[in-house]
């Protein structure tokens, strides 16, 4: 892999691609099934810092669990181990028994260790993250309740969340569902009405729920939320995506997320064909390759995508996080098999090669959130947290060990 131009190296890693994949799967989930469960509380601890120290006091969110829960019931699906479907069961069991408001519905933003509510707000990004792990969840263990409990989400979400005058989804909510000032997902966020992140995570959750619940208005939904990317998301001209929105969608386009463009051109192509719409599959397609594109504009040299750039200042932040690499992997497999084109072929080998040496830890112990950019492990960071989470890397791994049998 010194050399990308030396073919005989390039075939030989293809070819070695598929068990390296099984292998890191394997690494991740084990990690989580020995290190992540809290043997002497329910559910799974909300902290475990790079150096594998348990932080047991750490707040625990509704997205982690409800990643946790997607991970391990995709597994199950995808693998049948029992041991996939006890950890999926564990996470589902807690997030209806602390992380469920049972006053107002949806899930709490976090708990603390002991289960009491911490942060109450209702962020949309995370019910629809319940509703990817619940929806999946039913698939693997046919609990009836749990698509009760993925439908109850998608309802509150329409009723509450829905814009019904200028399209598209209001981001957060108050515990009762009522207005909430600081709207951001993190606090490197705008506080913004409307943000590509939810939308994103909104039409995956929906698209993983109609292949258990294949309604008519849940299909329009779909659809709808894919018309909005392809219309005010999806930047026309350079075809990254707008990440903050007004009410009636004014973009504000200063911030490019490499990570966020690589993940958006497979994703939406792949929830266009879960609805088996024609015209948007077709467009979808088209869209992927543009968007892989102009994701690459954040290539390095070494095969890592650079986190974000700024256009306002034109400063890059060249950290290379773990998810975008993880992403990376997906949109890359995904461009090659539209196009054949070998390029997105050799950027995935790269990519994998830059994976292996620099985000992989090597004793066993999940991906490192991350490098600086003189390939220095970023500090501070986690290998469990309210973000860090077995969604990315291991949808990555399940992901292209499907594609790449088809080959």
């Amino acid at each position: 892999m010194n050399d990308p131009n030396n073919s005989f190296l390039l075939d030989a890693a293809w070819k070695a691609l598929p068990a390296e994949l099984e292998s890191e799967l394997d690494q991740i989930l084990r990690y989580w099934e020995k290190f992540a469960v809290d043997t002497n509380h329910e559910g799974f601890y909300g902290r475990i810092d790079q150096e594998n120290i348990v932080h047991k006091q750490a707040p625990r969110g509704s997205v982690l669990n409800a990643r946790i829960l997607w991970t391990f019931s995709a597994a199950y699906n995808q693998f049948h181990h029992p041991v996939y479907l006890e950890l999926a069961s564990r996470a589902y069991q807690y997030l209806r028994a602390y992380l469920t408001d049972p006053d107002f519905g949806g899930l709490y933003w976090s708990v603390d260790w002991q289960g009491r509510m911490h942060e109450p707000y209702k962020q949309v990004y995370a019910q629809a993250f319940g509703i990817y792990g619940m929806s999946e969840y039913f698939r693997a263990s046919q609990n009836p309740e749990a698509l009760e409990q993925a439908l109850l989400l998608y309802g509150l979400i329409e009723q509450y969340s829905r814009d019904p005058v200028n399209g598209g989804y209001i981001d957060a909510f108050s515990r009762d569902w009522t207005f909430l000032q600081d709207k951001r997902l993190s606090s490197k966020d705008e506080n913004a009405a409307k943000t590509m992140n939810t939308h994103l995570h909104l039409v995956e959750a929906y698209a993983n729920l109609y292949a258990v619940y294949p309604s008519v208005k849940l299909r329009q939904d779909i659809q709808g939320l894919l018309q909005i990317f392809n219309e005010k998301i999806i930047h026309k001209q350079t075809h990254h995506l707008g990440l903050f929105f007004s009410e009636n969608w004014k973009m504000d386009d200063r911030v490019i997320s490499y990570g966020h463009d690589i993940e958006a051109g497979w994703l939406l192509q792949s929830c266009a064909e879960a609805i088996a719409d024609a015209d948007l599959v077709h467009l979808a397609k088209k869209n992927a390759i543009r968007i892989t594109g102009a994701a690459m504009e954040g290539l390095d040299e070494d095969g890592a995508l650079w986190y974000e750039f700024n256009q306002e200042t034109r400063k890059r932040i060249t950290e290379k996080h773990w998810w975008p690499q993880a992403e990376a992997l997906v949109g890359f497999c995904n461009a090659w098999q539209l196009t054949q084109n070998n390029r997105y072929k050799n950027a995935l080998l790269k990519n994998w090669h830059f994976i292996r040496n620099y985000i992989l830890d090597n004793s066993g112990k999940e991906w490192h959130w991350g490098i600086d950019q003189n390939k220095n492990k970023m500090p501070g960071q986690d290998k469990v947290g309210i973000w860090k989470c077995p969604y990315h890397n291991s949808r990555a791994c399940m992901e292209l060990i499907k594609r790449l049998k088809t080959i």
